[in-house]
């Protein structure tokens, strides 16, 4: 097998951040020695995370098994989730901005046709449904829990309690028409081709506020492993997770 040298677009700030958290769990657990030293763990989660690489091509690069590539980053990324934002904690942070910007998007699985419940009709695919809470400037605050890519936005919001947090909180939210009867809180386009010239006119300003969130969704997709995701459905949380703490970290 060939092996050549490669690049990752992250800052070392990210890789020293996602190091120390390692480094912090192997004195947890009294680990004495590994195949990889911390920051070349670190290197490898952040090349599967970032570029997609798999299991059998970092193992290569490394130098190192298949599985104890999966068992290294597995773990990577287990230590990271569990510093995801809380959707409380995100609301928290929110109260000091004037609105947050609210949308979903189906992350792509590797599933057949069969898989009904994973298929998106708005997508024509399978994925799974991922709800995305950002700030005014489209800064990252929250992502959520996967669902099923079958999932209406709406129905997805409302189930991770979106909606209702927002009207705890008292915050103006801007999505798009899939969240058509969420609430007062949540503001939306109106409907309907032939509209009149001041409906046309708030679409216009509405979509001009709401394109920031579409930015940060393509910042969580220059990830790329989230656009193609190839393992179990039950990580992919996990992973979503991961992926916005790094993120965050990053900024």
């Amino acid at each position: 097998m060939l092996v050549y040298p490669s690049s990752i677009d992250l800052s070392s700030r990210t890789l020293q951040h996602l190091a120390g958290r390692l480094r912090a769990r192997h004195r947890q657990i009294g680990t004495r020695w590994r195949r990889l030293p911390v920051g070349r763990q670190a290197l490898l989660a952040l090349a599967h995370l970032r570029c997609g690489d798999t299991y059998a091509q970092l193992a290569a690069g490394f130098r190192i098994g298949v599985a104890t590539a999966y068992r290294y980053i597995r773990e990577a990324v287990e230590v990271l989730a569990v510093l995801a934002p809380s959707l409380t904690e995100a609301m928290k942070s929110a109260r000091t901005k004037a609105f947050v910007l609210l949308d979903g998007t189906v992350l792509p699985i590797d599933r057949v046709a069969a898989d009904t419940p994973y298929y998106s009709g708005k997508h024509k695919r399978h994925g799974m449904n991922v709800q995305v809470l950002t700030d005014p400037f489209g800064r990252l605050l929250w992502a959520s829990p996967a669902l099923h890519g079958s999932t209406h936005d709406l129905t997805a919001a409302r189930s991770h309690g979106i909606i209702h947090a927002l009207a705890v909180a008292g915050l103006k939210c801007w999505a798009d028409k899939a969240y058509q009867g969420a609430g007062r809180h949540v503001r939306v386009p109106f409907r309907g081709r032939r509209l009149k010239r001041w409906k046309r006119r708030h679409n216009s300003s509405h979509a001009k506020i709401r394109c920031l969130v579409e930015q940060a969704m393509a910042i969580l997709k220059g990830w790329r492993l989230l656009r193609k995701l190839r393992c179990s459905t039950n990580r992919i949380t996990d992973i979503v997770k991961a992926v916005l703490v790094l993120q965050l970290a990053s900024t």
